[in-house]
């Protein structure tokens, strides 16, 4: 993953991303990687949930 951390807490996840880093332009080329978890993961503690999180702004 690219910027982002995940924290589970009880039944509560929380996502963090620093909003100022910039990984790059997206393979189209019409947006600007601020974080990605570069498809689908799993969320800490439970296997069996999944998230796909992009986050971007237009370049």
């Amino acid at each position: 993953m690219k910027n982002i951390e995940m924290k589970v807490e009880g039944n509560k996840l929380t996502i963090t991303v620093d909003l100022s880093q910039r990984y790059g332009k997206s393979s189209s080329g019409k947006s600007i990687i601020i974080a990605s978890s570069e498809g689908n993961q799993a969320i800490p503690g439970n296997e069996d949930i999944k998230i796909g999180l992009n986050i971007y702004t237009k370049a």
